[in-house]
C-alpha cells in the first residue's frame, strides 16, 4: 500500500492553501457508461448538436449534458476542430451557460454587492467579465455579466451553482429583486468569419456591436440577444435564444446553415484555443478555494470601489499583503511550455509538476494542450510561489520566464516512458487574442475606457 506521503490520490504536493485538497488522479474504470437520467438536463440544442451533428461524447456542466467532441479521433479529432476555429468559423452548443437573472428596482445594488467589480459602471446593453467571491476571497463563479436593462442583469455562469447563493445573500438583506434562472440558451459563433455569419442571420447592424456590447435581434422570427463575446480568443459572438425550450432549434438551424456556408462546422468548446489565450476554466484552473491573486485575476479587485461587496475585506487584506511584499499563498498559477509528444486531447488527470533539481513533486498541471502555432505543448499549472522570483506580480513576468520545472506526463506523451519532460515558465497569454484583454482594458483610465471593456 502506498504511504500517505505518496498516495496517488493525494501526493505530497503542497495543497495547504485548500481545506479540501484536489484529487489529482481523476481517471477511473474505462468501461463506465454515462447514465442518462432526469437529474441531468438535456439542453434545448441537444437534438441538434448530438443527434443531428453527431457529437460523440459529452461531459456534464452545470448539470446539463455538454458536447465535447464532434470529430471522431480517427478523423483527426479535436485538432481538426481547432483548425476550423482559427481559420474558418465554428458553432458551439453552450446552453450549459445557464442564465441567472436579477431583476427589479434594486438589481444594480444587489449585483454590485455580489461582484468585485463596479456594476454601476456597466451601461445597459453592455457586459463585463466579472468574478463573485466568498467572504474569504475564494472565487465562486466567473460569469459574463450582461446588463440588458437598467433594472435587469443576466449572469451567464460558469460551472457552479450560483442562483441559490445569490438568493442566500439576499436573505435578510431584502434587496427588492427577483432572482431566477430564465429560459434563455446561448450558442457561440467563434472564428475569423463569425461576423460574416452574423451578418447573414441578423443583418449588417451586428458590425456596430462593440466588444462586450449587446444587441436585440430576430433570427428566423425568434427573439434573441446578440453579444460580441466568446471563450476562444478568436473573434466571436454569442446568440442568446429567448424562450429556448420552444424556439432553440428554430434559431440553431439557420445559424448552423450560415456557418457551413462560410466553410465552418459545429465543434466542441475550444479549450485548445482558450488555453493559448490564457482564458481560465472554473473548476479546472480555479474554484471556490482559489484567490483571484493566485490565478492572474488580481485586476478584478479594484482599488477604488467604495461600495461594500462579498469578500471585500479578505481580498483587500490579501492585496495589502502582496503590496507589502508578503505573498499569502503557497501556490500560484503560471503558464508552462513543455516538451513531450503533442497533447491533442483533454488531460484526464492533474499531471504532477516536479523540481528538476530535487525531483520532488511540487505542483500540478490544470490545462494542457498542443499548440500548432507555437509548435509546442503549453499548459496552465500551479507551482510553488517560493520558486518564482516575482510572485507578487499578478502574472509571471520577465523575472520568471524560463524558470525550469518537470512535468510527469503519461507514457503516451512522455519522451521516455516513466520519465518527466522538461518545462519552462512562459508568458500568458501564449498567443494573442483578437480582442483586447481585460488586463489591457483595466489599465486604461476611466476617460479612455472602451465601451466593450470586459
Amino acid at each position: 500500500m502506498p504511504g500517505e506521503e505518496d498516495h496517488y490520490n493525494c501526493p505530497s504536493i503542497d495543497q495547504s492553501d485548500r481545506v479540501l485538497p484536489r484529487n489529482l488522479r481523476q481517471t477511473g474504470d474505462p468501461g463506465i457508461e454515462m447514465l442518462v437520467s432526469t437529474r441531468v438536463r438535456k439542453s434545448p440544442f441537444f437534438g441538434k448538436s448530438f443527434n443531428e451533428e453527431g457529437a460523440w461524447r459529452a461531459t456534464v456542466y452545470n448539470r446539463i449534458y455538454h458536447p465535447r467532441g464532434l470529430v471522431e479521433p480517427e478523423d483527426g479529432g479535436a485538432m481538426v476542430e481547432y483548425d476550423a476555429l482559427v481559420n474558418e468559423v465554428t458553432l458551439w452548443d453552450v446552453a450549459v451557460e445557464r442564465q441567472i437573472r436579477v431583476k427589479g428596482p434594486d438589481a444594480e445594488a444587489l449585483t454590485n454587492y455580489v461582484i468585485t467589480r463596479d456594476a454601476t459602471e456597466i451601461e445597459p446593453m453592455h457586459g463585463k467579465y466579472v468574478i463573485l467571491c466568498r467572504e474569504n476571497g475564494g472565487i465562486l463563479n466567473d460569469p459574463i455579466l450582461l446588463r440588458v436593462a437598467e433594472d435587469e442583469f443576466w449572469f451567464s455562469i460558469s460551472d457552479s451553482t450560483l442562483m441559490q447563493w445569490i438568493e442566500g445573500v439576499n436573505v435578510g438583506a431584502d434587496f427588492d429583486v427577483e432572482i431566477d434562472e430564465i429560459d434563455v440558451a446561448p450558442m457561440q459563433i467563434q472564428g475569423p468569419r463569425s461576423e460574416d455569419v452574423l451578418i447573414d442571420v441578423v443583418g449588417e447592424s451586428v458590425s456596430d456591436i462593440p466588444y462586450y456590447g449587446l444587441m436585440e435581434a430576430e433570427v428566423n422570427g425568434r427573439d434573441v440577444l446578440v453579444s460580441q463575446t466568446g471563450f476562444s480568443g478568436e473573434k466571436g459572438f454569442e446568440i442568446y435564444v429567448k424562450e429556448a425550450s420552444k424556439y432553440a432549434e428554430d434559431v440553431w438551424d439557420p445559424v448552423l446553415a450560415a456557418v457551413k456556408d462560410h466553410g465552418g462546422m459545429q465543434i466542441a468548446p475550444g479549450h485548445h484555443r482558450r488555453i493559448a489565450a490564457g482564458i481560465l476554466s472554473w473548476g479546472q484552473d480555479m474554484d471556490h478555494e482559489t484567490s483571484p491573486f493566485q490565478v492572474n485575476l488580481g485586476y478584478q479587485v479594484p482599488d477604488d470601489k467604495a461600495a461594500d461587496y462579498v469578500g471585500k475585506e479578505a481580498l483587500e487584506r490579501q492585496k495589502s499583503q502582496i503590496e507589502d511584499g508578503d505573498y499569502p499563498f503557497s501556490m500560484k498559477l503560471v503558464g508552462l511550455k513543455l516538451a513531450g509528444e503533442p497533447i491533442r486531447e483533454y488531460a484526464p488527470d492533474f499531471w504532477h509538476v516536479s523540481d528538476p533539481e530535487t525531483d520532488e513533486k511540487c505542483g500540478y498541471v490544470t490545462s494542457p494542450w498542443w499548440n500548432p502555432d507555437l509548435e509546442t505543448n503549453i499548459a496552465l499549472a500551479f507551482v510553488p510561489a517560493e520558486k518564482l522570483d516575482s510572485p507578487l506580480d499578478d502574472r509571471a513576468y520577465e523575472a520568471d520566464l524560463d524558470t525550469e520545472f518537470q512535468v510527469h506526463l503519461p507514457d503516451e506523451y512522455a519522451e521516455e516512458p516513466g520519465e518527466p519532460v522538461y518545462a519552462t515558465v512562459a508568458k500568458v497569454p501564449f498567443t494573442k487574442s483578437v480582442n483586447p484583454s481585460a488586463r489591457e482594458q483595466a489599465k486604461l483610465s476611466a476617460g479612455q475606457e472602451a465601451q466593450g471593456d470586459d
